[in-house]
């Protein structure tokens, strides 16, 4: 990789798209022509045991291009955002120090944004009291009162997850203001360039009806049962995690047919990747494409003016 001036923030290059649009496969291909590692922003992929229904790289992949912030943290605990940063940070650094190229890959968008917008993230101590008093409500009862303290968290936030609407409301209620206006901007660390994968409904539809099969030919169902068996995952906590976990957990305790629980994991993993897309394209900064050429050619031409003190 040519060297940039000293002046210059050191590069980074950003994939983001919906859940089962390839970003994963494109970011290694990206790795390899551009002497790069890649850098995980998914807020699944740094637990230890969720391989399959996080479709982590395979062994394969990984000796093809390095992967950081995988298997980082124990399913049992929750990694917060103010850690990930930390984590990711470090990793992005440490790669650029080698004079190699990061590639921060995910569809984890208060990931992805804590990185690239430098974000301040402060600590919020969690409140015992006020927590034990919040997981008696309903997911509904959770939902009307944070909309009622924190209009912008509760448009942003996953309103079937449990954890994330007591978390948003423990922030309002504790600081007086929206967990979204805690995180601000500070002067970015990187240079950067972002790429957003694109995929049509239909072909996305597809891709995650065959994910699905996919990961239940792999094993799914039995990952599922280690996590809950051998990790101490309760299964609250994996219903927690969303999406096909929360509908094969309950599948697993026999509250869902099995044929049930998987199409409600299709039609939860597209509302997903809805609500990613929705979040994504507020970002002005990102260059959609359509397919991996086209992101050769724009990484290439970034580079190259970098290089040349172009733009930047």
């Amino acid at each position: 990789m040519t060297d940039h001036p000293r002046h210059r923030k050191p590069p980074l290059v950003v994939i983001v798209g919906p859940t089962a649009s390839g970003k994963t496969a494109l970011a290694i291909e990206l790795a390899e022509e551009f002497h790069g590692e890649i850098v995980s922003a998914d807020s699944r992929q740094v637990y230890r045991g969720m391989d399959i229904g996080t479709a982590k790289a395979m062994p394969e992949e990984l000796t093809r291009a390095p992967h950081h912030l995988i298997d980082i943290a124990k399913p049992t605990d929750r990694l917060t955002l103010a850690e990930y940063k930390e984590h990711a940070d470090r990793a992005i650094l440490h790669i650029q120090d080698r004079g190699l190229l990061p590639f921060l890959v995910g569809g984890t968008g208060l990931y992805v944004q804590a990185v690239v917008d430098n974000l301040d993230i402060p600590a919020v101590p969690p409140q015992p009291e006020l927590r034990a008093k919040l997981e008696k409500l309903s997911l509904e009862a959770l939902g009307k009162r944070l909309k009622q303290i924190d209009p912008t968290s509760y448009a942003a936030v996953d309103r079937k997850n449990p954890r994330r609407l007591i978390r948003a409301i423990e922030v309002g209620e504790t600081e007086g203001v929206s967990i979204q206006r805690l995180k601000r901007s500070r002067k970015p660390l990187f240079d950067i360039l972002m790429l957003g994968l694109r995929t049509d409904p239909k072909t996305l539809e597809k891709r995650v009806r065959g994910r699905i099969d996919d990961w239940l030919d792999r094993g799914l169902l039995d990952e599922i049962s280690r996590l809950h068996d051998d990790f101490g995952v309760s299964w609250d906590q994996l219903e927690d995690f969303g999406l096909h976990y929360r509908t094969f957990a309950e599948h697993l305790q026999g509250n869902l047919e099995f044929d049930r629980a998987k199409e409600l994991a299709v039609t939860e993993n597209l509302k997903y990747a809805k609500r990613q897309l929705t979040w994504f394209k507020r970002d002005k900064r990102i260059r959609w494409i359509n397919d991996e050429d086209h992101a050769g050619v724009l990484v290439s031409d970034w580079l190259i003016e970098r290089a040349q003190g172009v733009g930047r």
